[in-house]
C-alpha cells in the first residue's frame, strides 16, 4: 500500500471518529428540541395513538426511564464504544438488527438508482463534450439544469401521477418486485444523472483541448481511439469524485423517495423514528448514514489515486 493511499485512509478514519461524535451530539440535541412529550409519542407508537392513557405512559416510563436525560446520552456513548447502538425505544429490538434489515432495501434502491444515473449521465456527457455547441449539447445542458433544479419529491409525485395514476403502467408504491424499483430509482437517478452529465461533458471538453489529445490525433488515432485509450481514464477521475460527493444527496433523496413510494428502507425508518421520538434509532440510523459517506469517500480517494497517482495526498 503506497503512502498517499495510506494517508488518505488515515484521514478518512479520523473523519469517521469526528462524524460519530458529532452525529451523536447533534441528533440527541435535535430530538430533545422537538415539541411534545417524548413518552407520549413512544407510548403511542407502542400501543396505538387511540390507546394512549396515563397508565400506558407510566408503563413506558418504568421500562425505559427518562430518554431525554443526559444519562441516556452518556449511556449511548458507552454502548457505542463497544460497537452497540442500543435498543429501539418503540420495538425493544436491537438498533443494529433493525438497521441491517432496512439497509438492505436502501442499498438495493440506491444501487439501482446509481446504476441508472451512470447509464444515463456519462454517455450523454461524453457525446455532448465531443460535439460542443451542437443542438444535442445545448439540449443536454438544458435538461440537466432542469432536472437538477427539480426537487425530488416533486419529480417523484409527478411520475406517480403520470405513470401510475394516468397511464397505469407501474405501481405507485410497494416493495418486492422488479417493477417496484423503476419509479423510485428513476426519481433518484435523474438528479444524479444531471450532475454526472455536466461534469462528464466538461471533462471531455477539457480533454479535447489538451496537448495530449491533440498529439494523439496528430499521430493518426481516431477520436474514438483517443477517447477509449486515453480519454476515459482522464474523465473517470472527476466523475468518481463527483459520485462520492453525491452520496450525501443520494442519502437525502432516499429519505424523501422512500417515504413517497413506501419503500421499507433506512430513510423511511428514519422518518418514523423521528416521529415516534425513538432516539437510539435516530442516532444509530444517522450514524450509519454518516459513516457510509466517509466509507464511500475513502473508496473514491483510493480509486482516484490508483487512476491518477499525481493526485495530492492529504
Amino acid at each position: 500500500m503506497t503512502k498517499p493511499i495510506l494517508n488518505a485512509l488515515m484521514w478518512r478514519f479520523s473523519q469517521a471518529i469526528v462524524v460519530a461524535i458529532l452525529v451523536g451530539v447533534l441528533t440527541f440535541a435535535m430530538m430533545m428540541a422537538l415539541p411534545g412529550d417524548m413518552l407520549f409519542r413512544i407510548a403511542g407508537a407502542r400501543f396505538g395513538y387511540d390507546n394512549i392513557n396515563i397508565d400506558n405512559v407510566e408503563l413506558v416510563r418504568s421500562q425505559i426511564g427518562d430518554p431525554s436525560g443526559v444519562s441516556a446520552f452518556l449511556g449511548w456513548l458507552k454502548d457505542l464504544s463497544t460497537g452497540n447502538l442500543g435498543q429501539s425505544l418503540v420495538t425493544g429490538q436491537s438498533v443494529w438488527g433493525e438497521i441491517v434489515h432496512q439497509l438492505g432495501a436502501t442499498a438495493q434502491l440506491a444501487g439501482v438508482a446509481l446504476l441508472l444515473s451512470l447509464l444515463i449521465g456519462p454517455p450523454l456527457g461524453i457525446w455532448a463534450g465531443l460535439h460542443p455547441g451542437s443542438w444535442l449539447d445545448r439540449g443536454t445542458l438544458f435538461m440537466a439544469a432542469m432536472f437538477k433544479a427539480t426537487p425530488q419529491f416533486l419529480l417523484g409525485l409527478g411520475l406517480i401521477v403520470v405513470v401510475s395514476v394516468g397511464l397505469g403502467l407501474l405501481p405507485a408504491a410497494g416493495y418486492g418486485n422488479a417493477e417496484h424499483f423503476i419509479l423510485p430509482a428513476l426519481t433518484l437517478a435523474m438528479g444524479l444523472a444531471a450532475n454526472t452529465t455536466r461534469i462528464t461533458r466538461e471533462a471531455v471538453v477539457q480533454a479535447k483541448n489538451s496537448d495530449w489529445w491533440r498529439f494523439a490525433r496528430w499521430k493518426g488515432l481516431s477520436e474514438r481511439q483517443v477517447l477509449l485509450h486515453h480519454g476515459l481514464r482522464h474523465i473517470s477521475v472527476p466523475l468518481i469524485t463527483l459520485v462520492a460527493a453525491q452520496f450525501v444527496a443520494l442519502m437525502e433523496g432516499v429519505v424523501v423517495v422512500e417515504t413517497i413510494f413506501g419503500w421499507p428502507g433506512i430513510g423511511h425508518a428514519l422518518v418514523h423514528a423521528v416521529f415516534h421520538r425513538d432516539v437510539p434509532m435516530v442516532q444509530g440510523t444517522a450514524l450509519v448514514m454518516g459513516l457510509a459517506f466517509v466509507l464511500v469517500n475513502a473508496m473514491a480517494d483510493v480509486t482516484t489515486r490508483i487512476l491518477d497517482p499525481r493526485a495530492p495526498s492529504k
